[in-house]
């Protein structure tokens, strides 16, 4: 197999790129797509999430070419900002009591705080514990955090008609408990 002497080594595009050439970005893009985007594929059964990563991953480059060190293929690079990129889009954030408990005194219980627990020792909180932990996970991805449906899914590994099917089963079961 001959290399065509034309072909730049991904190290002269990365400089290029450095330099502002779209073009080697584009080149770039074009060589490591396909494996970029089927290794992440096998991480995550969302396209869309599959897409943002890897287009996060090459706006990386853009902005940051100089990041890399030049020590190993530019392939592993690239990958270990992808990897990057996907863990911190499927990571599970934070529920928002959490992060408020984190910005107050610890004495001082938040209004957030006082809610729940008013919510827990009352109907609500009876019918909710009635709730199989399926539905709960649901309820408190969708609820609590305020995940979108896509999110949720992605944090709880079910597709997204999952998420709407167990919400409104959970809907449909709390309305009864409440009746």
């Amino acid at each position: 197999m001959t290399v065509d002497p034309a072909l730049r080594s991904d190290r002269e595009l990365l400089a290029e790129i450095a330099e502002g050439d779209r073009g080697a970005l584009h080149e770039l893009f074009t060589r490591h797509q396909p494996w970029l985007a089927a290794r992440v594929r096998q991480r995550c059964s969302d396209p869309a999430i599959v897409a943002e990563v890897v287009n996060d991953t090459f706006l990386v480059v853009w902005d940051k070419p100089q990041k890399y060190a030049g020590q190993g293929e530019v392939a592993a690079w690239l990958w270990g900002i992808a990897i990057r990129t996907l863990l911190h889009r499927l990571r599970p954030r934070k529920s928002v009591l959490e992060r408020l408990a984190g910005l107050r005194h610890e004495h001082e219980p938040s209004a957030e705080e006082a809610v729940l627990l008013a919510v827990e020792h009352s109907d609500v909180g009876r019918a909710l514990g009635r709730l199989s932990p399926e539905l709960i996970a649901v309820v408190q991805a969708t609820v609590i955090d305020g995940l979108s449906t896509r999110e949720a899914a992605a944090l709880l590994g079910i597709p997204s008609g999952t998420v709407k099917s167990r919400m409104s089963r959970a809907r449909t079961e709390l309305r009864e408990a409440l009746l």
